[in-house]
């Protein structure tokens, strides 16, 4: 079999792969105990041999051409089926290693995920986590990411989805507002109240409230004079201040509701969920960054409702 790479290539072709998962020279550079100008001359190599442009260069950052885009899939498959292939064959138990990037929304970051990182950090040091925390879509190809978390069934067919779980929302005010304005005492009054709303910044539609009208479940739009996009705890925040009604995930007022910074609403219209999803890329190979992160994120979250469903049961 007659040789198709030298030593020089395979390492330009890591190098490369590098700067695209990290969209940046200067911090594969860091990554690989190299200078940045040795990344640049790698990538100057890969190109030449190719005669394709892999990367769009400016000032300030750099972002895959569809070729390099399509390059570098293939050749990151390719370098993680050799460590893959080294591992089998020494039998060595790799740690992960690497950047993991996350796309979380807000209050489920806050709440849920991020309370997590420095146990899972304690478990695999070797990995870093950058994290982005918005309730935007993102872009799997494009912007780089590993893995993100959302609040709705993915629309992508190419997403591997792992239901995490169904989160409870509730309808909550302050007695500061209640004390203005009443407590609504059936759903048709929520008309006369100021109803916070949430903007998804992807699609700019304002999110519909969920009750439940005997066996009936019900969708309602709400009128309110806020309005907020992007972050989501920014209703949470109006609301402690008495600004109107929100409805928002049990997780994240469970606190509130205890010390009476907020009130619960119309409990016999609620008990709706939202459902929980992490979703990756579909590939034969999952980085052992992504697989890790995933278990661990699975497991220590079923574990949470196991034991708040034991704290609520206990009298």
């Amino acid at each position: 079999m007659r040789r198709q790479f030298d030593d020089i290539l395979l390492g330009s072709i890591e190098l490369f792969c590098l700067a695209a998962e990290l969209r940046s020279f200067t911090a594969a550079a860091v990554e690989a105990g190299v200078t940045p100008a040795a990344v640049s001359r790698s990538v100057a190599r890969l190109e030449e041999r190719l005669g394709v442009r892999l990367f769009v260069r400016t000032t300030r950052q750099i972002r895959l051409t569809e070729g390099g885009q399509a390059y570098f899939e293939q050749c990151r498959e390719a370098l993680a089926r050799l460590v893959e292939a080294e591992r089998e064959i020494t039998g060595r138990q790799a740690e992960p290693a690497g950047t993991l990037r996350i796309s979380v929304p807000t209050s489920y970051g806050h709440y849920r995920v991020l309370p997590l990182l420095a146990d899972f950090r304690a478990q695999h040091p070797g990995v870093k986590v950058d994290i982005h925390l918005s309730n935007r879509n993102i872009d799997f190809a494009d912007e780089g990411y590993d893995l993100a978390i959302r609040v709705r069934p993915p629309a992508e067919s190419n997403l591997i989805a792992r239901h995490l779980e169904d989160a409870e929302v509730v309808l909550v005010g302050a007695p500061s507002y209640l004390a203005r304005h009443g407590r609504p005492a059936t759903l048709a009054e929520l008309a006369a109240h100021e109803c916070i709303l949430f903007e998804l910044p992807s699609s700019g539609r304002q999110v519909n409230w969920l009750f439940r009208d005997g066996a009936e479940e019900l969708e309602v739009p709400v009128t309110g004079s806020y309005t907020v996009t992007d972050d989501v705890l920014g209703c949470l925040t109006l609301a402690r201040h008495g600004a109107g009604l929100i409805q928002a995930m049990r997780f994240s007022v469970e606190e509130d509701l205890r010390s009476g910074a907020l009130v619960e609403l119309l409990p016999d219209c609620g008990g709706r969920t939202r459902p929980i999803t992490l979703l990756y890329p579909s590939s034969r190979h999952v980085p052992l960054r992504v697989r890790c992160f995933v278990d661990f994120l699975v497991a220590r979250l079923a574990a949470g409702r196991r034991g708040a469903d034991t704290h609520r049961k206990t009298p």
